[in-house]
């Protein structure tokens, strides 16, 4: 059977993509790479094209993710820059049209719920261009989360939906979409701590800040729910604070999470306390190990809740809800009202009171393979696509 390579045109925007991307671009360039008669599926190959919109501009930061991932350069950098919700995702629009026009992909991908994804759904579905959604189905049930509207609206216009857990199939099934089109496949963001596991180990990060594992605590804080509204970071710094005095606190700084710090006159507080060390943020490698030594880890990350349940180290989810709810029932993840100083403080108080065992949990398909079970869906997808477009060709012949 003659080999037709089909077209992926991958997207990223923020860094958390870059992990979700890497992982299935590496097992598309396996696919190409196996003899023929490997291959799940006869007679496909792949050309893969990858853009980054720069919803997350830090350059910097972006190329050490890259590198370490193994990400090949962008084919294409849009530099939409910051703005509103709207302004971003509107700019990506208008960038990223004539890109996926001049390359006519046979298949657009886009992973998670950043204004990067939906935009490029959108102008996609109205280009007739197939669309694959991978990370498909989480739900928060907030519909004032905008990344609750990425999801959404991201789910309707895709022709695959990838997912990672069951929990997401069932939130699927219930908004309508039809079970052909739905692809259980496990979380490709553990593929690349699975794939870069050795060089996570050797980091010395921990060293090098002068930490002891398993006696410190991590933070990340950048929602706006949780760092836009000045009250409600304050009463978070006054917790950390509180905290510090119980364990150190390690905590690398996004930047809009620095830049209301110092907006709201709170970052030379935070700089004094001796047992709270802010950091610039970290690359991958890095901030993974970091993660691994610690004792526990407070945030308002998605990922993050993912990758302690995998690393097995307790994680306290500042918020009042999760698209993850698998990490909880599966995991090492506790949802903590960000409002309540006293509830964030027993619940640190309740692990650091608990022994730690450092047992990793491994929802199902969490198994560093789900990027290679995408790739197949798709292969199976396109040529059955193409099966069907030769199909109606010969019949229209004839």
């Amino acid at each position: 059977m003659a080999t037709r390579t089909f077209k992926l045109l991958h997207v990223v925007g923020t860094r958390p993509n870059f992990m979700k991307v890497a992982p299935i671009m590496a097992a598309a360039r396996c696919w190409n790479e196996a003899p023929a008669p490997e291959r799940a599926v006869s007679g496909v190959a792949f050309r893969q094209v990858l853009v980054h919109t720069g919803q997350h501009y830090d350059q910097t930061m972006s190329e050490v993710f890259f590198d370490e991932l193994g990400l090949p350069q962008p084919d294409h950098y849009l530099g939409v820059g910051s703005g509103s919700h709207a302004e971003q995702t509107a700019r990506v629009m208008l960038a990223i049209e004539p890109t996926l026009v001049a390359e006519a992909p046979d298949l657009l991908l886009v992973v998670g719920d950043v204004n990067s994804t939906l935009a490029a759904a959108l102008v996609a579905h109205k280009l007739g261009i197939a669309i694959a959604h991978v990370e498909a189905g989480l739900r928060s049930q907030d519909r004032g989360m905008p990344e609750e509207t990425n999801r959404l609206l991201t789910d309707q216009l895709s022709d695959m939906l990838f997912t990672t857990c069951r929990d997401a199939d069932k939130n699927l099934l219930r908004e309508g979409i039809p079970s052909r089109r739905i692809h259980f496949v496990g979380n490709p963001m553990i593929d690349s701590l699975e794939a870069h596991r050795s060089k996570i180990d050797a980091s010395t990060i921990v060293m090098e800040l002068g930490l002891i594992p398993g006696g410190y605590a991590v933070i990340t804080l950048h929602r706006p729910s949780n760092v836009d509204e000045p009250e409600g970071l304050r009463r978070l710094a006054r917790t950390l604070r509180r905290l510090a005095d119980r364990i150190p606190l390690v905590f690398p700084l996004h930047a809009r999470t620095r830049a209301r710090l110092a907006e709201f006159g709170l970052i030379e507080g935070l700089e004094r306390e001796t047992s709270l060390r802010l950091i610039e943020p970290l690359g991958y490698l890095d901030f993974v190990a970091l993660m691994q030594d610690a004792r526990l880890v407070l945030t308002d990350s998605g990922g993050i809740q993912e990758e302690t349940t995998v690393l097995g180290v307790p994680c306290l989810t500042l918020r009042h809800n999760t698209e993850r709810p698998v990490t909880i029932s599966d995991g090492t993840n506790r949802l903590v009202d960000p409002d309540d100083s006293a509830a964030i403080q027993g619940a640190v108080a309740t692990v650091l009171s608990t022994p730690s065992t450092r047992e990793q949990h491994r929802p199902e398909g969490w198994d560093g393979r789900a990027s290679e079970r995408i790739v197949v869906d798709i292969a199976r997808w396109l040529a059955d696509d193409c099966a069907e477009s030769l199909g109606d060709k010969s019949m229209q012949e004839v």
